[in-house]
């Protein structure tokens, strides 16, 4: 079997037994929040070995009996980021109103991090806190009557689009109320200046229709919209197939399959 990286191990408690060499002097998750506090006070660029090892006290080749790069450190920033999903499920809710739930709550999570959106990541989750996230947006979807594989597509597609969302909005500064003297408000009156009725006669109605209601928290509605039109989606698509056999619905799949064993590091 391939070994699991250092990171992993530790992230894991899974170092081998008989291992050589000094026990760490801090925890993994220590250096992922040390790690983490700077991106969220200066930004995912001021994130370096060298600063992560001086705020947790070690000199930068110390750091690297931890992780073996900066993209190891990146996944250890993310689970620290994400916590665990701590999210328990009704038995009187439905996939559709479990699933949103999941999703706000993921969402949160990104908006209090808004770096997480732009973090590298050069592989799927490996890491306890990712895959236990996945594991709830299954579990969210487990009474939706679909088959493994739809199940674990629907997930990642709602995920996707929800991870696009946060990134695009705080891109654009369109996260909270629309503020008359923030980006939005100026935004709002440029794009007045600039569309033409008779040119673009659809944009210029649904765009001041968006975006005018100072009241209004553009992000959390447009996360609204997109999100319904997603499990509307999902809706439709359990009704054209009509509602699978339960051996068909438990047949693992080669994706499911991948999803399982993903709770353990491969």
């Amino acid at each position: 079997m391939t070994e699991l990286p250092r990171y992993l191990q530790l992230l894991w408690d899974r170092e081998p037994e008989g291992r050589r060499g000094p026990k760490p002097g801090r925890s993994i998750q220590e250096i992922g929040a040390a790690a983490v506090a700077i991106a969220d006070a200066e930004g995912l660029d001021a994130v370096s070995m060298k600063s992560v090892a001086g705020a947790v006290g070690f000199t930068t080749m110390s750091l690297y009996r931890y992780v073996d790069s900066k993209d190891e450190l990146h996944a250890v920033m993310l689970d620290v980021a994400y916590g665990p999903p701590a999210l328990t499920y009704g038995a009187d809710e439905g996939w559709r109103e479990r699933i949103t739930r999941w999703s706000r709550t993921i969402t949160e999570r990104r908006v209090s991090h808004p770096w997480t959106t732009d973090t590298p990541q050069l592989s799927p989750p490996l890491t306890p806190n990712a895959i236990a996230w996945m594991e709830s947006g299954l579990e969210a979807l487990e009474d939706a009557p679909l088959t493994n594989q739809q199940r674990l597509s629907a997930m990642l597609a709602i995920d996707g689009w929800a991870q696009n969302h946060v990134r695009q909005a705080q891109q654009m500064g369109l996260v909270g109320p629309v503020d008359p003297d923030g980006p939005q408000g100026t935004y709002l009156q440029i794009i007045g200046q600039l569309i033409d009725p008779t040119s673009f006669p659809h944009l210029a109605t649904a765009g001041p229709e968006a975006l005018d209601d100072d009241d209004e928290d553009f992000f959390a509605e447009e996360f609204a919209r997109g999100l319904d039109l997603l499990l509307d989606g999902i809706e439709a698509l359990i009704a054209r197939s009509g509602s699978p056999t339960r051996a068909r619905r438990d047949r693992p799949t080669r994706a499911t399959n991948a999803a399982r064993g993903s709770r353990s590091p491969r």
